[in-house]
């Protein structure tokens, strides 16, 4: 290019970083402030915006971006504390963009020591200038500054109720500390709350029909990148650094971006070669895949799935990936499938949940759900269990899991599943002795194993 000439990706972040009356704000700042917004006003997903800006910004503003939507989310009901202390105002009483602006000022200012808080201040001030909130651009300033006078105040220190102060401890909401206290101990709560603030390792496997397991590591270890294997799950893999070779490797299909935690439940599938595989509830296709790369001598693999967009994406993973002998399907999986019944040798039930094992990466979830979602989505995953159990051959196996930690829907919809289906029996799981639970099924956490929360269980169709 050659001088003088401004390329079409600077141009953008230029235009970003200024507004009316010149008033700047950086690009990872600026798709921060319009991301959270979308998170909140429109119930979309931080992990799939933030994916979708990627290539919209350089290497530095894209780590920044994220650092604040997801930081931001993480920390939201502490932040939101410390507020309504400089602020003297009930956050919830504030307009949207204003507290946005100042969960962002505080998220800065409290976790990111690097940046001067002057700079922090002067564009959360402008986010209000490019939200046309101008008037609140001194309310902004006067808290924001009043914090970084003040910056050793605690929110938490002073409420006596355990629960109440672990709440804004590790911003989580009450409700949700209370039932998994009753669930598991207060203690056990505790530190799985800690940990769903922590940024989650990079996992990932390797699609060995795009290239060779020694010709991956090399080039990772090249780039500077430091590849561990999983202590829980065969052939999964973790990564420090390398992060744009990754990106590229993840293009090519050499590699699989996917939790360890995850990568487990092909292996408790443990598909045979000729058989054949319905998973049905596939999107995005991380398990469909991993199945397929695992036994590429698969007779068929069929991919299932509510909406056919969603299909589409398991489609293209699967192709990104050389698997031939994909099938997709759109049915309800709440309601009778579509198939012969007995026809499938391996069925796969990774049931849609509330995904609270996931909150390190979709922190958003904990302010989302309510008790009655639990209970509904059990009530949901009951019906597709009862459905999918139908396909299964006499002797064939039939593997139900969740990204979610609440009982009701794992524990409680394994045994109403027994107890309805005298045809079937729990087998043993083969994952290590210390992820097994007493009851015959598989539990991973965050704050045990360093992996999303997962439950597993298999059974087998009496012959």
């Amino acid at each position: 290019m050659s001088a003088g000439v401004k390329s079409k990706a600077e141009g953008r972040r230029q235009k970003a970083e200024s507004g009316k009356g010149g008033r700047v704000v950086s690009v990872a700042r600026r798709a921060a402030f319009n991301i959270l917004r979308r998170v909140e006003e429109e119930g979309a997903y931080a992990s799939v915006l933030l994916a979708a800006s990627d290539d919209e910004m350089r290497v530095d503003d894209r780590a920044l971006c994220y650092e604040l939507v997801l930081g931001t989310l993480r920390w939201q009901l502490w932040l939101d504390a410390l507020i309504e202390h400089y602020a003297k105002r009930r956050a919830e009483s504030l307009d949207a963009p204003v507290r946005r602006a100042l969960r962002l000022g505080f998220y800065q200012l409290r976790f990111l020591f690097r940046i001067p808080a002057s700079a922090i201040v002067n564009e959360s001030v402008n986010l209000a200038y490019l939200s046309r909130l101008r008037s609140a651009a001194p309310f902004i300033n006067a808290v924001l500054r009043r914090a970084t006078r003040e910056p050793d105040y605690d929110p938490a220190k002073s409420v006596v109720e355990p629960v109440e102060r672990l709440a804004i401890e590790t911003s989580h909401p009450v409700w949700l500390l209370e039932r998994w206290s009753d669930a598991f101990g207060i203690d056990e709560a505790a530190a799985f709350a800690r940990a769903n603030n922590e940024a989650p390792p990079i996992a990932f496997r390797m699609v060995t029909n795009r290239a060779s397991k020694t010709e991956i590591l090399d080039e990772l270890r090249a780039a500077g990148g430091v590849p561990a294997s999983s202590e829980i799950t065969p052939d999964a893999w973790r990564l420090e650094g390398a992060g744009a070779l990754q990106r590229q490797l993840v293009c090519e299909g050499k590699i699989y971006l996917q939790d360890e935690a995850s990568q487990l439940i092909a292996h408790v599938l443990d598909t045979q070669a000729g058989e054949r595989v319905l998973d049905v509830c596939a999107a995005p296709g991380s398990k469909t895949t991993h199945v397929a790369n695992r036994t590429p001598a698969l007779s068929l693999i069929v991919a299932g799935d509510l909406h056919g967009h969603r299909l589409r994406t398991v489609l293209e993973a699967g192709e990104r990936q050389a698997i031939k002998n994909l099938r997709a399907v759109v049915h309800d999986a709440e309601n009778p499938l579509p198939f012969v019944e007995n026809s499938f040798d391996r069925v796969l039930v990774d049931a849609p949940c509330t995904g609270t094992g996931t909150l390190r990466r979709n922190p958003e979830i904990r302010w989302r759900i309510s008790n009655a979602d639990i209970f509904e989505l059990s009530a949901r995953q009951q019906r597709i269990l009862n459905n999918a159990a139908l396909m299964v051959k006499r002797a064939g196996r039939l593997v139900y899991s969740t990204c979610s930690v609440e009982p009701e829907e794992n524990e409680e919809v394994v045994a109403r599943f027994l107890a309805g289906n005298a045809d079937f029996r729990q087998l043993p799981l083969n994952v290590p002795a210390s992820l097994q639970s007493g009851n015959g099924a598989a539990r991973v956490w965050p704050h045990k194993q360093g992996v999303d929360g997962f439950f597993i269980s298999s059974f087998e169709r009496r012959s």
